[in-house]
This record gives C-alpha cells, structure tokens and sequence, in this order.
C-alpha cells in the first residue's frame, strides 16, 4: 500500500480519473476517498489540498498543458491528463516540491495506471513545463 505523499498523489489520479467521468466535487470526492482503506497512511492534508487546487482550475491547469503539448486536452487519456493535472500543480504551486520528484512521482503513475507509453508523453510535456513554471530552473537529467 503506497504511503505518505505518494500515495496521496496515487488516490488524487483515482479521483481526478473518477471526476472526469463522473462529475463528482472534491467534497463528495474526498468524502469516497477517506472511507477507503487505502487513505490510511497517506498524506491525507496533502490530498485534500491537491484536490482542492486542482478541482475548478481544472480550465487553467488544461492552458498551462496546451501551452506545451502537442495535442489537445481533449485528445488525451483520462489517465494522463489527471497525471498532468496533479504535476503541473505541484509545479505551479509548490515550489517546495523539486522538479525531479514531481516528474518521477508523475511517470511512476502514467506507468501504472496509463497507456503503455503514456508516461513517454507525460514525461516530455513535463520536461518542456519546467522552464515555464519554475523560473530559473532546468528539466532534471
């Protein structure tokens, strides 16, 4: 069972997934999610903020991606446009995270749960938003 931050972000793609198909809100959202068994051990506050910041800046997060895909969002995988979605936030509003770990956490879970390229995909639009959203800093090696 994943545990801390990454699992947090593990249960953010599940629930993202689940919003684009169903529609749910990030109360009723995280209302599912913490009665699951695999809350426990997570960061639960960081998925609860994630969620928060992502959940009606979806819009603002889709601009910040067709800035740099080549594709658009509507073209993409549920899979890897929630992956992007949480990235792209961890990048644009959480300089405390580095690049480096937001980029792996990202492609562990298109791996995981996306098409069998899909964190191919992920990982590039990622490496082209870093400059972007991260004054200063370059795309890890």
């Amino acid at each position: 069972m994943a545990r801390g931050r990454h699992g947090a972000r593990r249960l953010l793609l599940q629930a993202l997934y689940q919003r684009q198909l169903a529609g749910h809100g990030a109360a009723e959202l995280v209302a599912q999610f913490r009665d699951s068994k695999e809350f426990r051990g997570i960061d639960a506050a960081y998925f609860e903020l994630l969620l928060g910041e992502i959940v009606g800046a979806e819009p603002a997060l889709d601009a910040l991606i067709v800035a740099t895909a080549d594709r658009p969002v509507a073209q993409l995988d549920p899979v890897e446009r929630a992956v992007l979605w949480i990235a792209v936030a961890e990048l644009r509003d959480h300089p405390d995270v580095p690049p480096r770990v937001v980029i792996d956490e990202a492609i562990e879970l298109a791996r995981e749960f996306g098409a069998q390229d899909g964190f191919r995909y992920v990982n590039a639009v990622l490496d082209a938003m870093v400059p972007r959203l991260r004054t200063g800093e370059r795309p890890p090696a």
